[in-house]
This record gives structure tokens, sequence and C-alpha cells, in this order.
């Protein structure tokens, strides 16, 4: 399900028997996600008995790969455990949960994976806590909440949309983020943020080359506003390129 609580509770209220429903479901989008509303969609599946298959339970990698101090928090409690186990083992946990789908890309993440569930240890009262604490910490990043799942491409004018939100937030979590020109690491933070965007995204495909049509906005499934978000990363990188000074991006 892609959609807002109305169309939810519409579907629900259908004469059908559903066999399953797929939501999206992970620590963060449980309370601090007005659009997906996981807690009260899960909510409503339990009630009816209706079991439930859980997308995005990393945020498209994004619990995985988190900002370094959130990461430092999920090592201090389990230092032996992979930063997406807690996710995995989090949307797990839900007695009504048939299945947890997972996008693997290499061998590492089947094996991490089955380790997580193999067998399922149900997050405790205190990881909840602990959980909780990091979802409130994520939040405040300005990270765009992109799951490069695709949907918004190709852009009839060539933006690698995926590819420049996940330089963005590479950079955030990997700490070469620059507040400001006063910063004590700026020049180095500068130089990673721009040579790595030239890298990873083509000069042509780059955020500056948005001309603010919009066709790409309904196909997020993220809901994010795709073009504003563009104006804001390039406003950024203009700022880093000039070595002026900006409000915190």
């Amino acid at each position: 399900f892609h959609g807002d609580v109305e169309v939810f509770d519409y579907l629900l209220s259908l004469d059908i028997k559903w066999d399953f429903v797929q939501i999206q479901l992970n620590y963060v989008d449980w309370k601090n996600s007005e659009e997906l509303n996981a807690e009260y969609m899960y909510n409503q599946l339990l009630e009816r008995n209706i079991p439930a298959v859980i997308m995005e339970p990393i945020l498209g990698g994004r619990l995985a790969k988190m900002p370094n101090y959130l990461t430092g928090l999920l090592k201090q409690q389990k230092p032996e455990a992979s930063v997406g186990s807690w996710a995995f083992r989090y949307a797990g946990t839900f007695s009504n949960v048939l299945t947890v789908l997972s996008g693997m890309t290499y061998k590492e993440h089947l094996l991490d994976n089955l380790f997580s569930y193999c067998p399922l240890i149900p997050i405790n009262e205190n990881e909840k806590i602990l959980l909780e604490q990091v979802a409130q910490e994520f939040i405040k990043y300005p990270l765009v909440s992109c799951t490069e799942c695709g949907y918004c491409m190709p852009c009839q004018y060539g933006i690698d949309i995926p590819g420049v939100f996940a330089h963005y937030n590479k950079c955030i979590n990997e700490g070469n983020f620059a507040k400001s020109i006063e910063d004590e690491n700026f020049k180095k933070n500068r130089r990673a943020f721009l040579i790595g965007y030239d890298r990873s995204v083509p000069k042509l495909r780059q955020a500056n080359h948005c001309i603010g049509c919009k066709l790409c906005v309904p196909e997020c499934p993220q809901g994010i506003n795709i073009p504003a978000e563009m104006t804001r990363i390039n406003e950024y990188v203009e700022h880093l390129k000039q070595e002026t000074d900006f409000e915190t991006i």
C-alpha cells in the first residue's frame, strides 16, 4: 500500500477478504511520519486479523548507513550486531507480521538478514526505548527521505534523482557536511562533498538541471517534494563552490 490513511481506511472497509496487506514499517516511521502512519496502519490490520507484509524495514538502506553518532549509540548496546539488524529485528518483532521484505545486493546482506532472523530475537522494551531515541535524533538530520526505489525515473530532463539524493545523504551520514564556512572542517568537508558529487553524478545529471516540472512528484511513494529538494541541494552546492556563508541546509 502506498497512499494516505483515508484511502487505506476505504480499502479496509470494502467487503473483501484480504489475505495480507503490505505496508511500510520501521522504527523511524512508526511514530514519526504523519504521511505513512505505520503505527495506525499496523494496528488496523491487527484489529482485523489481516497479516502484514513489511516493506522498507531499513528505509532503502538508510537505517543501515546512519550518521556516525547514531551508529555509535547502537554499537554501544550491541557491538557485534550490524546497524541494519536492529531495523530487521524491529520489523519482525510484531506478532501480526507475515514476512519482512529485503532488497539484497551483496552476499553480506543475505548473511546479515539470515543472522537477524535465525533465530529472531524480538526487540525488548529497553531496546524499543533506545530505538525511539535513535529515531528522534535521526529525523533531526537534514536527510532526504529517499529510499532509491527509482519510481521517479527516468527524469525527462536527465537528472539522476536518486543519485543526487544518495550522495547528499551519504555525506551527512559520514560527517562530510559543512554547516557553515566557520566550521573547523569546512574546507575538508567542502572538498569531500564536491569531488564526490562529480564522481557519483555526471554534471549534466546534477540538481542544477532541474526545471521544476514536478512530473516526478506524484511518482514518489515517500511524498518527497523532489523539485524543492533539488533546489535546496543545488543552493547548498553553489554555496560550497563559492565558499560563501549560508544558513543550515
